[in-house]
């Protein structure tokens, strides 16, 4: 299996990586599929979807077209493949990036114009839990991972698309605490059962936190480091951690290998794997040769800081209440009335998405008149929003974690 380095061992837990393994196990498999297809990646300048398009590109397809809004992550990525050792992978046709907003009707003009694509891979998302500290983020958020999700399969079914769809969901849609878990919950009925997807094959992810991923706190951790400036984690929660490596093999796999209509989730054991942010931060610390010194109360954290110099051993870790919006204690990737089952993958297992008793169109049109205000003489209320997903959801007016303190407030 593949190593761990020390840090990503401590990190995650474990010293191998079954994930990457498996993708080495099945690389003729993959390329296979892969292997003079047409792929389309969206969202896919960020730290997921560009591990995975190296994983993809070592396959030999034969056009991979990458759209993205960040302009700058798409020079990245292309520096990043140009610049590497290996260089761009050999046998790959045409690879192209495009900053692009996909739920653009210039992005509607791009479909109708390329020639079809084999296999279509959603990662745009707004992923962070932070993001719900108001009702417009919240709407942005719904926008994006709910409503341009059915109005791309509805592109798709104009153009009767019969390729293969996967778009990333996450562990917190599995009995969501946050409006973030719960529009990835959403999503998942949409890209199921959206009718622009009859007739093609779809599956999805959900799936840890990738450890030093773009905005993950490991990689604030670096940041604030270099920075000489205070190190903050919450007390008593715990998550999964994949590394950027093995995010991009998840998702590799759970798009191209698995049955529709699966999602794919990670064979991680809770008792041995749910790790501990707090260690974590002792374990980056100590993988720069300091030691963490906690402390409760950020004032007597700042003048610790402040007393440090270039020798010192030893470094401040702030510990935080785990009170803040859509806080979750621990992660899971199973949620209720859902069972996990063999896939005839070693390193993941698969749950069955089940089909909502609900009206899917009737909800998404809703969602979308509360983005463009309709409702409520324009004074739409987070409260409001929450209503209308617990309708659907009944369950998240009871998981959904309120709080006045949001991320914002916290170092």
């Amino acid at each position: 299996m593949s190593a761990l380095d020390s840090l990503e061992r401590n990190t995650l837990n474990r010293d191998r990586s079954p994930y990457l393994d498996e993708c080495a196990a099945r690389a003729s498999e993959l390329t296979e599929r892969v292997r003079g297809k047409r792929i389309l990646a969206i969202g896919a300048a960020g730290s997921i979807g560009s591990q995975t398009v190296k994983v993809l590109l070592r396959h030999k397809p034969a056009v991979v077209q990458v759209v993205d809004v960040n302009e700058n992550g798409l020079a990245e990525l292309v520096r990043d493949l140009r610049s590497s050792p290996e260089g761009m992978p050999e046998g790959v046709g045409e690879f192209r990036t495009l900053p692009l907003d996909f739920g653009s009707p210039i992005f509607r003009q791009f479909l109708r114009a390329e020639r079809p694509f084999d296999f279509i891979l959603n990662f745009a998302a707004i992923k962070h839990v932070r993001s719900e500290k108001d009702v417009f983020s919240v709407l942005h958020m719904i926008d994006t991972n709910i409503l341009k999700q059915a109005q791309l399969l509805g592109w798709l079914d104009e153009l009767a698309w019969r390729g293969r769809y996967f778009s990333v969901s996450t562990d917190k849609a599995a009995n969501p605490s946050s409006f973030m878990g719960a529009t990835k919950r959403l999503m998942e009925h949409v890209i199921f059962h959206q009718r622009g997807s009859a007739g093609s094959e779809r599956s999805s992810a959900r799936f840890a936190n990738v450890a030093f991923s773009n905005g993950s706190l490991l990689e604030s951790f670096e940041v604030r480091l270099r920075k000489g400036q205070l190190l903050a984690c919450p007390r008593e929660i715990r998550r999964y951690f994949v590394t950027l490596q093995e995010s991009g093999a998840i998702c590799a796999l759970a798009a191209l290998l698995v049955e529709s209509g699966t999602i794919a989730i990670p064979d991680l054991n809770p008792e041995e794997n749910l790790v501990p942010l707090k260690t974590v931060a002792e374990h980056f610390l100590a993988s720069r040769g300091l030691e963490a010194v906690p402390f409760d109360n950020e004032a007597d954290a700042r003048a610790f800081l402040a007393r440090q110099d270039r020798s010192s051993r030893t470094y401040p870790l702030l510990l935080t209440p785990p009170d803040t919006v859509g806080e979750k204690p621990y992660e899971e990737f199973v949620a209720r009335g859902e069972t996990s089952r063999d896939i005839g993958l070693v390193s993941l297992k698969g749950v069955r998405h089940l089909k909502p008793d609900f009206d899917l169109p009737a909800l998404v049109e809703e969602l979308r008149a509360a983005c463009r205000g309709d409702q409520h003489n324009g004074a739409l209320s987070k409260l409001d929003v929450k209503d209308i997903i617990a309708r659907i959801e009944p369950e998240f007016a009871v998981t959904h974690i309120d709080t006045d303190m949001h991320l914002d407030q916290r170092v």
